[in-house]
């Protein structure tokens, strides 16, 4: 729950909205920010979030670090459509559709993978890198290639690893697949395991 409000200061609600908006605008990490206005890292974290409401001086001190009046500062941050459009990205004759917007942290695509056939690269050939992995078969067949593992996976099945095990996906035929695709930095873990069926 958010500190009350202090004493002759307007309703704040929405406050923290804004000031994280303005930061952003002006291109600062909450680390300059602190810098430059004296005021502690974790404050300003709780400020953005709504956990606490700035003090009178905090609120002329941040003013004065964006170059606003106050009375922007107390504006409420105006709700963004919520609504994702992507901007499909081709690679490898797959299409990716970015369900996520914000950079950094867990990434999430819709990937269609193509029949075997209409692929560029006919010999699969496993790629590493660092991070984390999910993917969720939504339609079709998906052959993963893992390490030493050779699996083929259908509607419903998911799988995790770490992308540093060399690894390659592609389409199991006849048709394409549909792929949902988490991608986390390392240590960013999505705690559902598939397993092999057993042959």
């Amino acid at each position: 729950m958010p500190e009350a409000a202090p004493s002759g200061v307007p309703d704040l609600t929405g406050v923290g909205g804004r000031l994280g908006e303005l930061r952003r605008r002006n291109h600062l990490t909450l680390a300059e920010l602190s810098a430059t206005t004296g005021i502690a890292l974790s404050t300003l974290s709780r400020l953005e979030s709504g956990r606490r409401h700035p003090t009178s001086p905090q609120l002329v001190t941040l003013a004065a670090a964006y170059q606003v009046p106050v009375d922007e500062l107390l504006r409420p941050a105006a709700t963004q459509d919520p609504r994702v459009r992507p901007r499909h990205i081709t690679r490898d004759g797959m299409t990716l559709m970015p369900l996520t917007r914000r950079p950094g942290g867990v990434q999430a695509y819709k990937i269609i993978v193509p029949a075997p056939a209409a692929r560029i690269s006919a010999e699969p050939e496993k790629r590493s890198h660092e991070g984390y992995e999910w993917i969720y078969v939504l339609s079709g067949r998906l052959r993963l290639l893992l390490g030493e593992h050779d699996l083929t996976m259908t509607v419903g099945e998911a799988a995790e690893f770490d992308t540093r095990v060399p690894h390659w996906f592609g389409s199991a035929g006849p048709g394409p697949a549909e792929v949902l695709a988490l991608f986390g930095p390392q240590g960013e873990r999505i705690h559902v395991r598939a397993r092999p069926t057993s042959t």
